[in-house]
């Protein structure tokens, strides 16, 4: 199966799998995902989070998304346990259907490695 078929399959699963435990099967999009990440990476599921915090989970996301790919590293947890990370390298700079790719890819190795899917 060539490498891009086998993402959207990934991602098809991940997608609906998520959508199915956290919005009642309405399908969730990509950073509503990329949100719930950040939720998981703080350990903190149960609290209600204001706007800024949301954008602020959302980077915690995606620095721990990029990470394996070398562009983040992670740096310390602050005194109210949210992490920290460090920019090891500058993104390119990718046109937005290659940075959704990039970041679909992403999120779907977190799940396999979370081994909420195979």
């Amino acid at each position: 199966m060539a490498r891009d078929e086998q993402l959207k399959e990934r991602w098809e699963v991940l997608q609906k799998k998520i959508s199915n435990q956290f919005a009642d099967g309405e399908l969730m999009d990509l950073d509503a995902i990329i949100y719930i990440i950040g939720v998981q990476e703080l350990g903190q599921p149960h609290r209600k989070f204001k706007k800024d915090h949301k954008l602020d989970l959302m980077h915690i996301a995606i620095c721990r998304l990029l990470e394996p790919y070398g562009y983040y590293e992670f740096d310390f947890f602050d005194d109210d346990g949210w992490p920290h990370y460090k920019t090891i390298e500058q993104l390119p700079v990718l046109k937005a259907g290659e940075q959704t790719v990039l970041m679909k890819e992403a999120i779907v190795q977190y799940f396999m490695e979370k081994e909420y899917i195979l």
